[in-house]
């Protein structure tokens, strides 16, 4: 009797001990494979909303036009990167040139700072302070550059940091749209791929929950960051002809704001008041009306762009957006509204399906009827 017991007490050792490595061996193998991923995880997941996003674009411009889906999705990949990469580039080569003729000025003592209108004393908060340091830099321009070095140096250095920032969240957008060109060339394995995922974590709700995934991204993009965009480019449209300098970098900011649920108008007011100061009373007015319509624009443009029943709230969305900035930079802000907002959207689902009646018990109970 002992001796039997004794054998199988060694085989269920022995097997427990061949299950512990083997899972410890998968465990280490997929910790190793998520380590080398990591770096490109966001990028991936950002190319991943992309496709999703610009799909149903590129597949109607295909089943049109004949041609294949591969050579559609490239053209739609160049497409947007040359939207991206022309104006970033026409900028950055203005911001250089305006840089160094700056410098060069400064270097020669040429350069002349026009003193401050008077209307810039009457500013609330920051006016009479704004107008004596303006007055004293066009009054004596060396003086006070060897004054507030220190802090200048600093300023630019902060400055360079962030211009640093924006081209490396230019460079993570760049190649998540080439990523997004090459889902949306293989479309078909990487839905069955999906597909196949989705069952496997959820059962036979995964189709439900692919498909909710789906209108999410799409919702979100279009809805959020699509409304954030619109309001951006309409924002420098009205800031160029008005001639505000940096029309590049209030452009980002209000795209940031707009895409974290706060009005343009945060961003577009110092604008106006600048614009009262420096432009004429006209072209003031005028920008006010546009600022003004702008900041009010997502009122319209939600509707019409984000999906019926898939309404985010707004919480949601600023944490999302704040919380991806904070982990993954420009690029994050982004993500972290999308897959918040997607998380959200499948939890809620689950909660609700959870409290239902599974499909298989309701029709054994129907079998059951008389």
């Amino acid at each position: 009797m002992n001796q039997p017991t004794q054998q199988n007490h060694q085989l269920l050792t022995a097997a427990a001990v061949e299950a512990a490595v083997k899972i410890g061996a998968m465990v280490i193998l997929l910790s190793w494979c998520f380590q080398i991923l990591r770096p490109f995880l966001v990028l991936i997941l950002w190319g991943g909303i992309i496709a999703v996003a610009l799909f149903p674009v590129t597949r109607g411009l295909s089943e049109r036009s004949g041609l294949k889906l591969s050579l559609v999705s490239t053209l739609v990949t160049l497409v947007v990167l040359v939207l991206l990469l022309v104006p970033t580039l026409l900028f950055s080569g203005a911001l250089f040139q305006e840089t160094q003729s700056l410098l060069g000025e400064v270097k020669a003592g040429t350069l002349v700072i026009s003193p401050p209108p008077e209307s810039v004393a009457q500013w609330p908060l920051v006016g009479e302070d704004l107008y004596a340091l303006w007055q004293r830099f066009s009054s004596n321009l060396e003086a006070a550059l060897e004054s507030y070095g220190s802090q200048i140096r600093e300023g630019l250095s902060l400055l360079a940091s962030t211009l640093g920032g924006v081209g490396l969240g230019l460079l993570q957008f760049v190649v998540s749209v080439i990523i997004a060109g090459v889902f949306m060339s293989n479309a078909e394995p990487a839905r069955r791929l999906f597909h196949a995922v989705a069952l496997r974590l959820a059962g036979p709700q995964g189709e439900e929950f692919t498909a909710l995934s789906v209108a999410t991204i799409r919702s979100v993009t279009q809805g959020v960051i699509g409304v954030a965009l619109i309001q951006s480019l309409l924002s420098g449209v009205g800031m160029g002809l008005a001639g505000v300098p940096g029309t590049g970098l209030w452009m980002l900011l209000v795209l940031i704001v707009a895409i974290v649920q706060l009005p343009p108008l945060l961003v577009l007011a110092p604008v106006m008041i600048y614009l009262f100061s420096v432009q004429t009373t006209t072209v003031a007015v005028v920008f006010l009306v546009w600022g003004l319509l702008v900041s009010a624009s997502d009122a319209v443009l939600k509707p019409m762009l984000m999906g019926r029943g898939v309404d985010i709230p707004m919480l949601v969305i600023l944490m999302g957006a704040i919380g991806g900035m904070l982990l993954s930079g420009i690029v994050g802000l982004f993500v972290g509204a999308v897959v918040l907002a997607l998380g959200f959207k499948l939890f809620i689902a689950w909660m609700e399906s959870e409290g239902q009646p599974r499909p298989q018990a309701s029709q054994g109970q129907a079998r059951n009827r008389p």
